[in-house]
């Protein structure tokens, strides 16, 4: 079967459809990205595929996995990889959808699949670091709970703030209580100790299935040819965005009017979209971020940028596919 057959077999066989809380929707992308791959298309060819698409939203999102597989191939990187999520509230996302638990979305495992799907056979070693910030209903233990029922599961490692609050010194110095972070505590906490691990890097994501992390490849392929920070951009034209921003009350649009007004020096570095939860940071610049972060808000990812731009760090910008996951939203209680 030549290229274009093969292109428009996988193109027939896609449904338009994703469900993002379904495991088996994300099992039948990744199955169509692998399809893909299989076509021996270049990274940069499977991203033209992409661009000529318009509704076929689990074609798209294949094509994203597609290039980010492709790039892993590619670029031949080897090492070590820490994937750093904070959890608030979480416990319902962590479990599969149910008639009792309706906003499931089996977030872990999907996550764990992905993962695996995207480093198979390439020599990279990674660990997935689920950081509980003080949740009252004790997502860490609904977390270590799914982790034991997955194969994966001894790549995973989670991890408590309230074990480690109040520090007395390291970088969760300044936070004198876990009830006064707000994801950002977590997130120096996990990737202190993905650090302490050998990480080469770390990945920022969220607890929810908004961004499949088989698309790390496309984080860590600038990463690989020198980039310090690598940034996944929603606002990039090549990016895929399915997000629900009308549900929006006055509290959250004020929020974000506040961190544009207090983000121009990020935006006039091209980077726009400095609240994507799809990061990658090295060792280096985050050795020098977790020297003495100054939030432990919802605001730490200006934070971070703002100290990689005075650090003098090369900073990369790569459109990925993000699909809102809103019923459990954080940004609504923000809101």
């Amino acid at each position: 079967m030549d290229e274009s057959t093969a292109i428009e077999s996988v193109i027939a066989s896609a449904t338009g459809v994703f469900d993002l809380a379904s495991s088996d929707d994300h099992r039948r992308v990744r199955e169509l990205a692998s399809r893909l791959v299989d076509t021996g298309l270049s990274a940069d060819e499977l991203g033209r595929i992409g661009a000529d698409l318009d509704d076929a939203l689990d074609l798209r999102l294949a094509v994203k996995l597609a290039v980010s597989r492709r790039q892993m191939i590619d670029t031949a990187w080897t090492g070590r990889i820490g994937v750093v999520f904070a959890m608030w509230g979480e416990q319902r996302r962590l479990r599969p959808r149910s008639p009792e638990n309706p906003t499931g979305e089996d977030a872990l495992h999907v996550k764990l699949d992905q993962l695996a799907w995207l480093f198979s056979g390439t020599g990279v070693d990674w660990l997935v670091y689920p950081v509980d910030d003080g949740d009252p209903d004790d997502s860490a233990a609904v977390a270590e709970a799914r982790a034991e029922e997955h194969e994966h599961g001894n790549r995973v490692r989670v991890l408590r703030l309230s074990d480690v609050v109040p520090a007395s010194d390291g970088p969760l110095a300044g936070l004198s209580n876990v009830d006064d972070s707000r994801n950002g505590g977590a997130i120096v906490y996990g990737a202190d100790v993905a650090l302490a691990d050998g990480c080469d890097a770390i990945v920022m994501t969220d607890a929810d299935n908004s961004v499949d992390l088989a698309q790390t490849g496309m984080l860590i392929a600038p990463f690989a040819t020198g980039a310090d920070v690598v940034i996944g951009d929603r606002k990039h034209p090549d990016a895929v965005l399915v997000k629900a921003e009308a549900r929006w009350g006055p509290g959250i649009v004020v929020l974000r009017h506040m961190q544009r007004m207090v983000g121009r020096a990020l935006f006039g570095q091209g980077l726009r979209d400095t609240q994507a939860a799809f990061k990658l940071y090295d060792r280096a610049a985050l050795g020098d971020i977790l020297e003495a972060p100054s939030t432990f808000g919802f605001a730490f990812d200006s934070d971070w940028l703002y100290a990689s731009i005075a650090g003098n760090r090369t900073i990369e910008r790569v459109p990925f596919a993000f699909y809102d996951s809103y019923e459990e939203s954080a940004s609504l209680t923000q809101g």
